[in-house]
């Protein structure tokens, strides 16, 4: 069975204390009659490095003590001193050499060396050689130092190494907390004595580093508010400021102040609003609202502040407007009873912002009927005619109809208001004078028809007021032929008989819907047609109405 072996060799952090540790026993394992290697200034005394050397199967490892002073400086002072890592699992038939430097309580660095346990002659054989940092510390300028003995020929190395003298020199720039680097080495053994192979590692000493940083916290400021408003709006205005640098802002504070004519909900024409600590990337959001005095274009800036900072937003421009409205009503002027009368209304907003929930309401006046509007109109309970608009954009106009047919003579007053969100209200009204219009109609009947001679027969005259104003000056005449004679007449007023014409009295008025009925009793004379004719006149015709009725006389 294959042995192996395992020593550790850490690098110190102090100068002086690797200087103290025992040299006389690593001198037993160094051939000083080998070529030393060269070393950069600014390394720790190379010279007292103790080599790993790869030694016969049958060595006894030298235990290094730890010296007294060691415990002046605790693992507590060396930064971030890690613990040896296991050596990696190893094929048959190789030796493993493990160092810890300085030692395993004060472990910096692992230095671990894997060679055969044996070899041909003259034939090239590989080792390895891998170097990891124990710290959460980069190191830096390490040098690997790799003693050859006379009877081993050195083929290649991975990395290329450099050759001085007897050694094997390689640099690694740095090593990354934790991070390990492995060089290969290739050679061949030129006799058959046993292979002494040292290997020594240098680097600078652990610093002692702090990481301070560098901060710059910056201010960013941003404000919302609509470019437009009305009047009457509660008015919202959003702050948001941010630090978009690095480390933190503090005692953050915001104010804005309004121009005249603005203010906010308090009353207050300046609003101050603390941020406190922001850090870095951090945002914050503020709301406040305020209302405006007086139409006009309002231009303000914010300002944020912080300690050693300052910034403002961009200029914020706020129109505040407020609809005008203005109606114009016209209809007709004269109408006649149960004629119907139509008015043309008329809504603009003349302002310099929307007129919003725009109502136009038409109050329907008494003594009317058959109501009709234009599309959208409603009728309420309170008759009433509302249309309701919605919102009427500046310099928008709406034209709306509504029409009702009067039932009575008079005046009629139609009154119309048109209202809007932060308007004030117009009114406009129209009159319209309505008329009566005497309408008469004449009817002549006989009861009896035909008439058998020497009997006789009554004629029905009725006169019928269809309109809506008074008939006046109603004046009735009759007219007999003579195959009848006048037997007698009655009715609205007196008939007075003059030769073969009955003529009644004026009837001074006639009220509308109502009837005047006059009755003339005749006797038949001869058998014939008799034709009995009736002229009606009145103040408001301007010629007479004449009504003929025919009577069959038969013997």
């Amino acid at each position: 069975m294959k042995r192996f072996l395992n020593i550790s060799l850490v690098f110190p952090v102090f100068i002086l204390l690797f200087a103290v540790l025992g040299c006389e026993k690593e001198r037993t394992y160094r051939d000083t009659s080998l070529a030393k290697p060269e070393f950069s200034e600014g390394y720790f005394m190379p010279q007292v490095h103790r080599p790993v050397i790869a030694v016969p199967a049958n060595a006894v490892p030298v235990v290094a003590e730890k010296p007294a002073f060691m415990a002046e400086y605790p693992a507590a002072k060396i930064p971030s001193a890690g613990k040896p890592t296991q050596p990696a699992p190893r094929e048959p038939g190789q030796i493993e050499i493990s160092r810890i430097y300085p030692t395993t309580e004060f472990a910096i660095l692992q230095m671990n060396k894997i060679v055969p346990e044996e070899v041909e002659l003259n034939k090239p054989f590989d080792y390895s050689i891998r170097v990891k940092n124990l710290t959460d510390t980069t190191l830096t300028n390490i040098m690997v130092n790799e003693e050859l003995p006379p009877n081993f020929k050195h083929v290649s190395s991975e990395p290329p190494a450099k050759e001085n003298a007897a050694n094997l020199v390689w640099k690694i720039e740095s090593l990354a907390p934790r991070e390990s680097r492995q060089i290969t080495v290739t050679g061949k053994a030129t006799d058959a004595d046993s292979l002494r192979m040292s290997t020594t590692v240098v680097t600078n000493f652990v610093p002692a580093a702090a990481d301070i940083k560098v901060v710059q916290p910056k201010l960013e400021l941003a404000v919302t508010v609509p470019e437009g408003a009305i009047l009457c709006d509660t008015i919202p205005v959003q702050f948001t400021v941010t630090n978009s640098g690095t480390g933190s802002a503090r005692d953050v504070k915001i104010v804005h102040t309004l121009p005249t004519g603005l203010h906010f909900i308090d009353g207050r024409s300046e609003i101050e609003l603390d941020a406190g600590t922001l850090t870095a990337g951090q945002t914050r959001k503020f709301a406040a609202k305020f209302q405006a005095v007086k139409n006009g274009k309002y231009v303000s800036k914010t300002v944020a502040t912080a300690t050693g900072l300052k910034a403002e937003s961009k200029e914020n421009m706020l129109v505040v407007g407020q609809p005008v409205l203005v109606i114009n009503k016209t209809g007709t002027e004269r109408q006649y009873a149960g004629k119907p009368v139509t008015y043309t209304i008329t809504v603009a907003n003349k302002g310099d912002a929307p007129a919003k929930d725009a109502v136009v309401e038409d109050t329907i006046p008494p003594g009317v009927a058959s109501i009709k509007a234009t599309a959208g109109a409603l009728l309420t309970p309170s008759r009433t005619v509302v249309w309701k608009l919605g919102v009427l954009a500046p310099d928008e106009t709406k034209n709306l109809r509504v029409s009702y047919v009067p039932n009575q003579v008079g005046t009629i007053m139609d009154k119309t208001t048109a209202t809007a969100y932060c308007a004030e209200a117009v009114t406009a009204s129209a009159e319209t004078t309505v008329a009566g219009i005497a309408g008469v109609m004449l009817e002549v009947i006989d009861i009896e028809d035909p008439v058998e001679i020497g009997t006789s027969t009554t004629y029905t005259i009725t006169v019928t007021n269809q309109g809506s104003a008074p008939a006046t000056g109603i004046d009735v005449t009759c007219f007999l032929e003579e195959s009848v004679r006048y037997i007698s007449s009655t009715g609205a007023t007196s008939g007075l008989l003059e030769g073969n014409m009955l003529k009644f009295a004026i009837l001074d008025s006639l009220a509308p819907k109502t009837k005047a009925v006059w009755r003339v009793v005749v006797q038949a004379l001869e058998p014939t047609d008799s034709l009995f004719k009736v002229i009606m006149n009145t103040e408001q015709l301007s010629r007479p109405v004449q009504e003929t009725e025919a009577t069959h006389l038969y013997k």
